[in-house]
């Protein structure tokens, strides 16, 4: 007999649990049945006073025209030329993108079929047109890697590695480079020039070197050749001297 109660107790243990999870299920849903409707809700409000204010702003500018017919034709006439200009200056500005994309590729063709003799005298005269002084030629035997020293006014002095590319250049170039750097050419601001591109290790090495290398890689090359991308840093504002009759501090 006591056998008997404890199966049916633990039976109806059960159907307890069973009717509790149920329950707590059913409150789950119906909790979340009314937070979307409140969202819903949220959302048809919104709706509603956007449409309310699109109405009264379109009745306004009715009443507007209706009450002064001149000012409404003169707003609505620079209205139609702002928007008319907006159009013609994007569709410059457009082509004018696409021209210097042309242009860009028209450099680097160039390029790809110089010889690696006649890039280094073409990033010369680059270098001369912007400013640099003391531009010299020295690739060859004995060069440690360094093609080209300038003097830039006011920026030091420049050594220069052209790799005319036709893939990537890799670790092992831009650490020789940096050894001819830390030592030959100590002092010098290293710039690497490439018709190709780094591999992410390369240029890893570059950037994270005590004196992070200047990269002028194939699409900057493109824009440096264009002048639209100076290798030079633009120098800081000069701070205004004392005026006359003034003591400098």
């Amino acid at each position: 007999m006591a056998r008997g109660s404890r199966k049916r107790t633990g039976k109806g243990r059960s159907r307890r649990r069973a009717a509790t999870t149920s329950s707590r299920r059913r409150g789950g849903a119906t909790a979340s049945r009314r937070r979307g409707g409140a969202a819903t809700s949220r959302r048809r409000r919104r709706r509603e006073v956007a449409a309310v204010a699109i109405v009264a702003a379109g009745g306004g500018v009715v009443w507007f025209a209706a009450e002064h017919p001149a000012w409404a034709a003169g707003i609505a006439t620079l209205l139609a030329v702002l928007f008319a200009g907006g159009l013609i200056l994007r569709r410059r500005a457009i082509e004018a993108e696409r021209q210097r994309f042309l242009a860009a590729n028209a450099e680097l063709e160039k390029v790809d079929l110089m010889s690696g003799g006649e890039f280094e005298h073409l990033v010369a005269e680059r270098m001369i047109a912007e400013g640099f002084r003391q531009v010299r030629q020295c690739g060859g035997t004995g060069d440690f890697g360094v093609d080209i020293t300038a003097v830039a006014p006011g920026h030091g002095r420049y050594a220069v590695q052209c790799k005319r590319y036709a893939g990537s250049v890799g670790a092992p170039e831009v650490r020789n480079f940096l050894g001819a750097l830390a030592n030959t050419y100590a002092g010098h601001t290293g710039v690497l020039v490439t018709s190709g591109r780094l591999t992410r290790q390369a240029r890893l090495e570059a950037l994270g070197a005590r004196e992070p290398l200047v990269l002028v890689e194939r699409d900057r090359l493109a824009d440096w050749l264009l002048g639209a991308a100076p290798l030079l840093p633009a120098r800081p504002a000069r701070r205004p001297g004392p005026l006359a009759g003034e003591k400098a501090t």
